[in-house]
């Protein structure tokens, strides 16, 4: 009883020192948090020196890359850019004419409190404030409107020079008068795993661009056609718009679902297909036509009629306060591994448990809550256990040299990557017999079923984790590399070895102790034999 108090005191406190933190964030002076993210912005990474940027990169990170187009030269005005692009880029100007960015007079002279869009009235002064105080809006001043010139030049600007001047806004131009917004998400990297199973803020959407260029293989990649794909997702470290699409930039839109569906998919992190096919993706798009996602998410179950939640719902939430830093409630990861499986009853997991049954506990019982969130912990787990004992058999092969054409053809990966057994190179490079076979299946197994099983216990997706995918995946790998390595074994004379050194399990332990007292027994009745004959 005193070591659960304990740990529960100790959980509180590590909240109540995190929202402290936040807090603080969300009050710091807009010039602070920019001139920190700047100085902590990775650039090119530290394998800058193994790769250069191909032409559509300087979308994913302009703040390195970008240069102004020079087809249009000299000083522009604000009304010219505008007229231009009505008929240059006719869908980006649509979008922003029917944006609130264009209507900024709408919001202010909104009058009926019942309105869903009431609320930014309020954000509206609050971005007025925030301009004042940075000197780009005089005191009393209304903001007229958002346009082509605030976000592409600067805030306020009359004109600029369209071949010298010209941006693609970042994170910090987004900022100048989103500062709350700014501070939320930029306080993710304040993220601190307590056995250091991942380093400061990973993985969140403040560092994805830093994981993207300090990947090894990624930077070493000839391909760099097929690395940006990377990204094309890995880039909200940069900027705003993988969730707010421009140039509407619409937090309606940005609250659905749909909204995170680009990145969130796939073999590696399947939540779209996983929300999609759970009881609350069948609700949600079965009912979303009533639903108004103009309504803040704090008012969602309340006000905007939602019946199950959304991907926005449950990760912007956290102890009943909704905010633009995703990551506090985070326990597993991208990836479920051993050294979270080996501490989940830590105070700081702990804790953060706590805070996904206080979220589910918004539409379920406690006790449904609880016994989920167990459940899927433990499906995790037995998924890791399955995964690291394949795991110790490809090592195995590796240090024994008995992979295929391990001696004779297997070329080293592209620097600044290192050669390892089911690496995660392995998944986007080959040559020769590097990966071999088995490994590659080892590489799917973590990487890909593994992942897919959690995400599909956390989801809530039955056959995500059970057949379709998950666990009966994970079942067919583990039964092709248990079969390759004892081909591999037998073929090279090792049949004595083609466990692959597992360690005995218990089952084999107490077969092997049964047939032992059988042959003991069988020898003293053939002694007690001779002795009478």
């Amino acid at each position: 009883m005193i070591r659960t108090t304990t740990t529960w005191l100790l959980a509180a406190l590590l909240i109540l020192a995190h929202a402290a933190v936040f807090a603080a964030a969300s009050e710091t002076d807009f010039s602070q948090i920019k001139d920190k993210y700047q100085k902590d912005h990775p650039g090119k990474g530290k394998f800058s020196q193994y790769w250069e940027p191909i032409p559509i990169q300087k979308y994913w990170n302009p703040r390195d890359f970008y240069q102004p187009p020079t087809a249009v030269s000299g000083e522009v005005a604000r009304d010219q850019c505008v007229a231009c692009h009505q008929s240059l880029t006719p869908g980006a100007f649509h979008a922003w004419e029917n944006s609130t960015h264009a209507k900024l007079d709408a919001i202010r002279n909104l009058s009926n409190s019942q309105d869903a869009r009431f609320y930014k009235k309020d954000k509206l002064a609050e971005v007025e404030k925030n301009l004042v105080e940075q000197g780009l809006l005089k005191e009393g001043e209304a903001l007229k409107e958002v346009g082509c010139i605030d976000c592409h030049g600067k805030v306020g600007a009359q004109s600029i020079r369209h071949d010298k001047d010209l941006v693609m806004p970042d994170r910090t131009q987004c900022g100048t008068c989103h500062v709350q917004e700014f501070a939320e998400a930029e306080s993710e990297k304040d993220q601190q795993w307590p056995q250091g199973q991942w380093g400061k803020g990973h993985p969140s959407h403040a560092v994805d661009w830093e994981a993207n260029v300090e990947t090894a293989i990624w930077a070493g990649m000839a391909e760099r056609e097929i690395a940006q794909g990377c990204d094309m997702c890995h880039y909200q470290q940069n900027k705003c718009d993988g969730c707010h699409t421009r140039h509407t930039f619409s937090a309606a839109e940005a609250r659905q679902p749909e909204a995170c569906a680009t990145c969130h998919n796939g073999v590696d992190h399947n939540e779209w297909e996983n929300f999609t096919l759970s009881k609350h993706g069948t609700v949600y798009q079965t009912h979303k036509s009533t639903w108004n996602f103009e309504v803040p998410l704090k008012d969602a179950l309340t006000k905007g009629g939602y019946t199950a939640p959304t991907c926005q719902y449950c990760h912007f939430e956290f102890n009943g306060e909704f905010s633009h830093n995703l990551v506090r409630k985070v326990r597993w990861g991208f990836n479920p591994t051993p050294a979270i499986a080996d501490n989940l009853k830590h105070p700081w997991f702990e804790g953060r448990k706590g805070s996904w049954n206080a979220t589910c506990a918004n539409c379920h019982s406690p006790s449904f809550a609880k016994s989920y969130l167990e459940a899927a912990d433990k499906g995790t787990i037995a998924g890791i256990k399955v995964e690291q004992e394949a795991k110790q058999v490809v090592e195995g092969l590796f240090k024994d040299g008995l992979l295929p054409g391990q001696k004779t053809n297997r070329p080293a990966p592209p620097a600044p990557e290192k050669d390892a057994p089911g690496g995660f190179f392995q998944l986007f490079w080959a040559k020769g017999n590097n990966p071999s076979h088995v490994e590659r299946v080892h590489a799917d197994m973590w990487e890909h079923d593994l992942i897919k099983l959690y995400k599909g216990l956390v989801h809530g997706n039955p056959g995500g984790f059970t057949y379709t995918e998950g666990w009966s995946e994970l079942m067919r790998d583990y039964a092709l590399i248990m079969d390759e390595n004892t081909r591999l074994r037998e073929k090279a004379g090792d049949a004595g070895s083609s466990a692959g050194n597992l360690p005995p399990t218990k089952q084999g332990s107490n077969i092997r102790n049964v047939l032992g007292g059988l042959a003991l027994l069988a020898g003293i009745a053939v002694l007690l034999y001779r002795r009478k004959h």
